[in-house]
């Protein structure tokens, strides 16, 4: 791991702690607190919650902000979180939120005195009104666009009819009619809640400066290196005992995006948890989980459940050869997935057989999408018909990948030799670094990509969103981060836009995969696997839960036993 050097004072900080959770007498006895460890391998670009977009950036941010309502880490359930409570009218149109009274935002020179105030209604209606704003961008301003009254008027009379505070603590949102999932959506990462003196007093920087009501508060960033987190001495939240959370004394996160140096820093014990693999270490950490290892090897904990995520290529349909949808089709046709997820990913994933949407979903009619077969013969005579019998005359193509993930490279890799053998059409796999990766697809620079999304919410709608197009930028010069294919279809908007206002859950279902059956068939992305999220953890750490969307609550995570003291290293 490449050294990361920090303030000194950060380094005392990492230094003294980890003593017991109760040694200021305010938290539980014998929940031990001290420092968490983990790395992520793409940097975030920004931690404010309406820009974002990756998961390793809403690692790092839910420990700092928080929304009305969250999910439970282990089930997924909605669960109170600044509002105590809340109430549906009749019409389900109306939701009524009564906020905590003894919320402040974090510590931060943006205050008067660099205290922390109390957040009120006001605070939540004037972010949600921010999130509107057309200069929010598709990422943002999607969630509450077509469900919140008035929510398309932001940009030009700056109020929101459906968002209204009733008082210091009240905050009532309207709806244009019912949604099915809307409480969900309110728990996503763009529905956090932030004070306006973060604008104001740090601009575009919103890497190294947040502010939330979150357990833990930033106390140093370097750029593409680290951040370290520490504890929010006032916290709202308590235990089940009655004592105060949380009980980690602080949290660092390290950006390596070498994953056998993230490995490595695990097995010396530099790191607390590891939340991916890679192919070259399987075989190594076999030995040394759930007390199986041979004698000598050091333990972990090891959990694993099927992510609500999905592993694709992109293509740029706006640019040729993709622009044409049989060569499109041809390539989805010459992959063979089952090859990739038992033998290049051994059986770490499971095979897009139905498009985009995971399995897992409960109510989602998955038959309806239609399957995408490994049909090499098929392929063949599409790319013919596309003018490109055996390959012959077909434009140079690379496929862009990152290797800072599980199997990134090799699954191209193998991709690359099917392509060939299938098709006779070369193609040229080229690794882009993490600092310009998402950027080049997004401004529409990459033609053939990998990308993965892992659910905001449990809903199908929260993958199909990919798709929308009222998610996509048509002005090439712009970005576009969330429909990052630029798919416009008329019938595909039209099922979308009906099942987000659809109260019937089974009718609503059946839109969403109707309309994942009409992109499936235009292939403006190729899925390929849904991974298994797979979690190793020291021995000693407690209440860390794993679940499908690869959500970190590190708030009620403690050790069973002291840390050890000494000087902390970074390398």
């Amino acid at each position: 791991m490449r050294r990361i050097l920090f303030p000194l004072f950060t380094l005392a900080l990492l230094a003294s702690c980890g003593g017991p959770a109760a040694k200021d007498g305010t938290r539980s006895v014998g929940r031990y607190g001290g420092i968490f460890n983990f790395n992520e391998t793409q940097p975030p670009r920004s931690l404010f919650p309406p820009a974002i977009t990756q998961v390793s950036e809403i690692h790092v941010a839910s420990q700092i902000y928080e929304g009305l309502v969250r999910f439970n880490p282990q089930d997924l359930s909605i669960e109170p979180s600044l509002a105590e409570s809340w109430s549906i009218d009749s019409s389900h149109k109306i939701y009524t939120f009564e906020l905590r009274p003894d919320v402040h935002f974090q510590n931060d020179p943006a205050f008067s005195g660099g205290q922390g105030r109390e957040m009120t209604a006001k605070d939540v209606v004037d972010c949600f009104t921010q999130l509107c704003r057309p200069d929010m961008g598709s990422l943002s301003s999607r969630l509450f666009r077509d469900r919140v009254e008035g929510a398309e008027s932001a940009g030009t009379t700056g109020e929101i009819a459906g968002l209204q505070a009733l008082d210091e603590h009240t905050v009532r949102i309207t709806l244009t009619g019912p949604c099915a999932n809307f409480l969900q959506v309110l728990a996503e990462s763009g529905c956090w809640i932030w004070p306006h003196e973060l604008v104001s007093t740090y601009g575009k920087d919103l890497l190294h400066h947040a502010i939330g009501t979150g357990p833990f508060l930033i106390k140093a960033s370097e750029q593409d290196e680290a951040i370290v987190l520490v504890r929010n001495e006032h916290y709202w939240g308590k235990d089940e005992l009655g004592g105060s959370l949380p009980y980690l004394d602080g949290v660092r996160i390290t950006f390596v995006p070498d994953k056998e140096k993230e490995v490595a820093a695990f097995l010396k014990g530099s790191l607390t948890m590891l939340t991916e693999l890679s192919l070259e270490s399987m075989d190594m950490l076999a030995d040394t989980v759930n007390g199986h290892g041979h004698s000598g090897a050091k333990q972990f904990t090891t959990t694993m459940v099927p992510a609500l995520a999905t592993q694709y290529y992109g293509l740029n349909a706006m640019r040729p050869p993709f622009n044409d949808v049989r060569v499109r089709r041809a390539f989805a046709l010459a992959i063979d997935r089952t090859f990739l997820t038992d033998s290049v990913l051994r059986g770490t994933a499971k095979r897009a057989d139905h498009g985009l949407v995971p399995p897992g979903l409960p109510g989602y009619p998955y038959d309806l999408v239609p399957r995408v077969p490994f049909a090499p013969d098929s392929a063949r005579r599409l790319l013919a018909l596309a003018g490109y019998p055996n390959g012959r005359g077909f434009p140079h193509v690379q496929l862009q990948v990152n290797n800072d993930g599980f199997g990134y490279q090799q699954v191209a890799s193998k991709v690359q030799d099917m392509l060939l053998r299938e098709l006779k059409v070369p193609i040229t796999v080229s690794v882009v670094s993490p600092k310009e990766y998402y950027d080049r697809i997004e401004q529409g620079k990459a033609l053939f990509w990998r990308e993965g999304w892992v659910a905001d919410l449990p809903d199908p709608g929260n993958f199909l969103a990919l798709l929308y197009g009222k998610n996509a930028v048509a002005d090439t010069a712009l970005s576009s981060p969330l429909n990052t294919a630029r798919y416009m279809e008329p019938r595909f908007d039209s099922l979308y836009a009906a099942s987000m206002s659809e109260s019937d859950v089974t009718t609503r279902m059946r839109s969403l995969a109707q309309a994942e059956g009409i992109a499936m068939k235009d292939v403006p992305l190729i899925p390929l696997y849904h991974p298994y999220y797979i979690l190793l953890a020291e021995p000693q750490v407690q209440d860390l839960h794993i679940n499908p969307m690869e959500l970190i609550d590190l708030r009620g995570v403690w050790f069973s036993e002291p840390q050890a003291k000494g000087p902390a290293t970074n390398s």
